[in-house]
């Protein structure tokens, strides 16, 4: 009798074994540390302060090309195409916030990384964009100030992040610093 009970307690125990989740198999998105957010934030954010600075006339400098690389994440050849496109169609626009007012002095962009999660080899961090674009010159300037909820696209190979897409997360929203649509 007690072999008995002791097979249906070995039992039950290796039943408990098998049904609890293992660490090693999670499920889901897992958060990213703190050191890969702000990797991920650096080379998101160089691409958003670029497109800013684009806005701004800089006479007789030219603006540097898309970096292929920020703090160890690359930027994927498409996603460097499409920003580099962005560069050139911004300089190229009206650089006031209204036809034929002030131009455009001055341009700064942070962002505020509000949730970073990893599923298999994507990561997806989503961001607040912070645009000041100062305009107009002294006593009559002003400054234009938006924020814009973004996301951010990578793919993790091996040791390498790659970033290999953006997006504007809010609806009908109009970032000062992206270009208008093809059909305007």
């Amino acid at each position: 009798m007690a072999r008995h009970w002791t097979r249906i307690g070995l039992a039950a125990a290796l039943a408990c074994c098998l049904a609890a989740p293992s660490s090693a198999a999670r499920r889901g998105p897992s958060v990213v540390d703190d050191a890969t957010v702000l990797q991920l934030t650096a080379a998101a954010g160089t691409l958003v302060q670029g497109r800013s600075e684009a806005l701004v006339q800089r006479r007789g400098r030219l603006h540097p090309d898309v970096p292929t690389e920020v703090l160890g994440v690359r930027i994927s050849p498409r996603v460097a195409r499409v920003q580099a496109r962005a560069v050139h169609q911004l300089e190229n626009v009206n650089r006031a916030p209204v036809e034929g007012g002030p131009a455009y002095t001055g341009a700064r962009t942070s962002l505020d990384p509000r949730r970073a999660v990893r599923a298999g080899n994507r990561i997806t961090l989503d961001a607040v964009e912070h645009t000041v674009v100062r305009y107009g010159g002294a006593g009559r300037g002003g400054k234009v100030t938006q924020s814009v909820r973004r996301r951010f696209d990578f793919r993790a190979r091996g040791e390498d992040i790659v970033l290999v897409g953006e997006r504007v997360l809010d609806p009908g929203a109009q970032p000062v610093n992206d270009p208008a649509p093809r059909s305007r």
